[in-house]
């Protein structure tokens, strides 16, 4: 499958590129771009690269949830690598296991210094220096959880409800786009989101069948995503196809939010 969409010499950096979507995504730019830089856990990056057999993906190891080690970090990749064309930044932090009532406010808060505060650190650092390039674009990646709450009734015990403090900074994500989008829109920069709806593992499809069900059955579509039909969005945002979009979130959820 093809994605031409004006990549063609472009420097791409994916974070939490090794992930169930980013892999997809990686691969994809890894086809189209000149150069990909993919940031992820120790480990995750070097093992896609090795599996897929990619040509021109550098595997990064870098923690970007981390906002103290980032401004250093960005300064290093900028010197080995160059400064990005753009970047897809899908790297979050998230509680899990709790429910509401139970959920400590000390893990409700690292979910926020872990996923909006660094992608605030990161986005800023490298609009910054995009900047007085006077080209870049950034789509951050948010969630249909961001969107709408989830629905209690198709989480059966001993599965809980996605998280509140997920969904919360999923939202600020949003609002951190269109706010970057405005700010650095004379700078000539482009900030957009993709919003994710249902697309979960197979090993999650496999483990949780009446989930899986009624999932699905909440989409318009009646189907769950799979996770190449990310790329097509995510690689058309990147792209100079895109060159009038900005401070947009592009849906991709099957319809789930259309009711």
């Amino acid at each position: 499958m093809s994605y031409a969409r004006n990549l063609t010499g472009k420097s791409i950096w994916i974070t939490g590129g090794a992930g169930y979507l980013g892999s997809a995504i990686t691969r994809a730019l890894d086809a189209e771009a000149a150069q990909v830089v993919c940031i992820d856990l120790p480990g995750r990056a070097e093992a896609l690269v090795q599996k897929h057999s990619l040509k021109r993906t550098i595997p990064v190891t870098l923690d970007v949830n981390d906002p103290s080690t980032l401004p250093a970090a960005i300064d290093q990749l900028v010197a080995e690598h160059g400064l990005p064309d753009g970047v897809a930044h899908l790297a979050f932090s998230s509680s899990s296991g709790h429910r509401l009532e139970d959920l400590p406010a000390e893990v409700f808060q690292n979910t926020f210094d872990r996923t909006l505060t660094p992608t605030f650190v990161f986005c800023r650092a490298l609009a910054e220096k995009m900047k007085g390039r006077g080209t870049g674009n950034i789509v951050i990646f948010s969630s249909m959880y961001g969107v709408v709450a989830p629905d209690p009734r198709i989480y059966i015990d001993p599965m809980t409800p996605n998280p509140i403090d997920y969904g919360a900074s999923k939202a600020a994500l949003l609002q951190m786009t269109r706010y970057l989008a405005v700010h650095y829109g004379p700078s000539n920069l482009r900030f957009n989101a993709i919003t994710p709806g249902p697309f979960p593992p197979a090993a999650v499809q496999e483990a949780n069948p009446k989930f899986t069900e009624d999932l699905l059955a909440k989409t318009a579509l009646n189907r769950l995503g799979v996770n190449e039909e990310i790329v097509g969005p995510t690689l058309f945002l990147l792209s100079d196809s895109a060159s009038y979009v900005t401070g947009h979130s592009l849906v991709i959820d099957g319809g789930w939010t259309s009711w």
